[in-house]
């Protein structure tokens, strides 16, 4: 109930707020036709120079320009504010200026005697200073960075759009920042284009000012003389006067104001208040500083020159100087200290935490010692590639590949490396810190001394060269790889050969959150009535495990619900997924849209259909084939297949629909990462380069 009571009465208020601003306006509106006392111009006058200093103080705190995203509004309101009063007093001047210098309010007069001096010319200079200071230095200058900001950001929202969506894809902001990001820029945009428009609000009011107090001074003139019988020498003092001071007292605001507008537009991309942006950055140059103080003490000492103010400001400079350094460092050292001991802290905890302990993982680089020390000075081009390769694997396979977790460990040899897949050891590899692997094949060596091995993500022959004969090498045709290289490199095919184990069912959901809402709908009609979202998740696991991405999950989950009311296994539904989706398959593996291709021969062929047993439905239910025909199919598919890869041909292996999965179940552990295709997966239009037999 109190809730409720709360909640009324904070809308209440907001109503309240939302009448006395809309009756705000309406005054100011009214001041423009009705004529108004004296007393109120001199409350409307303080309210307008007390704005104006409210708008100057908040536009040098704020920290960054959208915060004050509601200037152009509350410029326009001010500027409005001033214009109706400089109306206002327009008509007390030229209906009561015959009274004295009174006639318009105290504050006019005030600024009439106090600005001027009691003398209308020097008033008459002042203002035209100020009008030329307000309309030719800091409007112009104002205006013309307010167009220039405007044209920029709206040429770089494009640039914007897309690195937020390339991070959003890359995994390292989610959805809502995403869309705070997204917002903040249109923000910015509106922002910055209403700021080119509500400059020129300044300008126009300096003109308007300049003709408004040239009409008072020559119309109170005449009015004086015509219609108040006084002399011509005694009305053009009285109204100047009081024409001059009314244009004192709103040119003042209207100074301030673009101050503030200045001060906004111009503060670009630097973060924190004025003061911070400002002196922080003219303090974090002691030797300018000195320099600046220097020349102070030297001024001081020329001849005619005052010696106390140069002395003075060369002596501040100078203390600013020794000072700031000292403040600095003290800042820096207790900020390192912060960040150390929470750092701890986490430490302490996690070490704590018996659940932490639990935690695997999902993939895991471990370093030697030697070797996370050789690497620790690469850190951050390692953190850089990583991001580029995960970034590159999201796009090619349609998923965010999780975190790498690069660990030091004294469990294992210093030079040598491991990776870990959900805490398992896949690989283990010994690196030659201080050289450099040239990959050799099966073609000539490099004639400079070194050590045979092979290169570990694709098990080419290669050789360890000492980094001092390097040029040697490249002059000699060759091509170094350094160790960062070789180890992203063996990373990478490892990745690639464990995608499958990579994408979990959180991973999952993730991608069909992100689909249209007819997908959705769609997955609300399968899932899981026909098929459940583990077995779904079963079907992406089976065509990552071949390499066949899974980015096209619209058309994956399309050829899905074509197929689950007639099969659920996921092995049939990931075959009937393959065959929607062979122009894809076919495009990714195809070089410049040639497929080259071999094929199982007759013989083989039958082979595998007669080991297919069969049910009532037709169904394949069981692989039965001889162990031998196994170990003679798999000793003349490598030579033939070893043959073609030594001559540096990409290609796919080619057999029948049903045959296919088994196929594909004895070459994958000769040959992990040849591609088995059906007839079925050959995509209507692309172009086949026959490489021969397996017969």
């Amino acid at each position: 109930m109190s809730d409720v009571t709360a909640g009324q009465a904070t809308a209440g208020g907001r109503r309240g707020l939302d009448v006395g601003f809309a009756i705000g306006i309406i005054a100011i509106l009214t001041i423009l036709f009705l004529p108004v006392p004296t007393i109120l111009i001199d409350m409307g006058l303080a309210l307008s120079i007390a704005f104006s200093v409210l708008i100057l103080m908040v536009a040098l705190w704020i920290h960054k320009p959208l915060e004050f995203s509601a200037f152009p509004q509350v410029l326009l309101i001010a500027t409005m504010l001033r214009l109706a009063l400089s109306i206002a007093t327009t008509r007390l001047i030229l209906a009561h200026g015959d009274q004295g210098v009174t006639a318009a309010g105290h504050i006019i007069n005030g600024f009439s005697q106090f600005v001027m001096s009691g003398d209308f010319v020097i008033g008459i200079v002042v203002f035209l200073i100020l009008i030329t200071v307000n309309f030719l230095v800091i409007t112009k200058g104002a205006t013309r960075i307010a167009e220039v900001g405007a044209r920029f950001t709206l040429d770089a929202i494009p640039g914007k759009q897309m690195a937020i969506d390339a991070d959003l894809s890359a995994g390292t902001i989610d959805e809502k920042e995403a869309q705070r990001r997204r917002r903040e820029l249109e923000e910015e945009s509106a922002f910055f284009g209403s700021m080119d428009g509500a400059s020129k609000f300044v300008r126009g009011e300096a003109v308007a000012g300049l003709i408004i107090t040239a009409v008072n001074i020559f119309g109170g003139i005449i009015i004086g003389v015509t219609r108040h019988n006084m002399s011509l020498a005694q009305a053009a003092d009285v109204f100047t006067k009081l024409s001059v001071g009314d244009g004192l007292v709103s040119q003042i605001p209207a100074l301030i104001v673009s101050l503030a507008a200045g001060l906004l537009v111009s503060k670009g991309g630097t973060r924190g208040s004025a003061e911070q942006a400002v002196l922080g950055q003219l303090g974090t140059y002691p030797k300018a500083l000195f320099v600046a103080a220097g020349l102070m003490f030297t001024m001081a000492l020329v001849p005619g020159l005052p010696f106390l103010p140069f002395v003075a400001l060369g002596g501040l400079m100078a203390f600013v100087g020794y000072a700031i350094p000292r403040r600095i460092a003290e800042r820096e050292a207790q900020a390192a200290a912060k960040v150390k001991e929470k750092e701890e802290q986490a430490k302490r905890e996690a070490q704590d935490s018996v659940k932490e302990s639990l935690k695997t993982a999902e993939i895991e680089l471990c370093l030697g010692k030697q070797l996370s020390m050789k690497l620790l000075n690469a850190h951050g081009e390692l953190a850089h590639r990583v991001g580029k390769m995960r970034r590159k694997f999201a796009q090619q396979y349609g998923f965010v590949v999780p975190d790498i977790k690069l660990t030091d460990t004294l469990s294992l040899p210093g030079k040598t490396y491991q990776v870990k897949i959900h805490g398992t050891v896949v690989a283990t590899q010994e690196m030659r810190i201080g050289e450099m692997l040239v990959v050799t094949g099966d073609g000539p060596q490099p004639d400079v001394p070194g050590e045979m091995t092979r290169e570990p993500a694709f098990g080419i022959k290669a050789m360890w060269v000492a980094e001092t004969y390097s040029n040697e090498v490249r002059r000699q045709g060759f091509t170094t790889v350094d160790n960062v290289s070789v180890l992203l490199t063996h990373l990478s095919e490892i990745i690639r050969n464990n995608l499958s184990q990579l994408l979990s069912y959180k991973d999952m959901r993730g991608l069909l959150d992100r689909l249209d809402p007819e997908y959705k709908r769609l997955i609300d009609d399968i899932c899981p009535a026909q098929i459940s979202y583990s077995g779904l998740q079963a079907v992406l696991k089976l065509l990552l495990a071949e390499g066949v991405s899974i980015r096209n999950l619209h058309l994956i989950l399309e050829a899905v619900a074509e197929i689950v009311p007639h099969a659920r296994r996921s092995e049939q539904v990931a075959e009937h997924v393959r065959m929607r989706i062979a122009p894809q398959i076919c495009g990714d593996l195809a070089e410049n849209g040639v497929l080259s291709v071999l094929r199982l021969g007759n013989r083989w062929d039958l082979a595998f259909h007669q080991s297919l047993k069969r049910d009532a439905r037709g169904d394949v239910v069981e692989f039965d084939i001889d162990p031998r025909l196994v170990e003679q199919f798999g000793n003349e598919a490598s030579q033939v297949i070893r043959r073609h890869l030594n001559e540096g041909a990409t290609f796919v292996l080619v057999t029948a629909p049903d045959a296919r999965p088994y196929v594909r179940m004895i070459v994958e552990r000769l040959f992990p990462t040849l591609p088995v295709l059906s007839h079925v997966e050959i995509a209507r239009g692309i172009e086949i380069k026959s490489l021969g037999t397996i017969s």
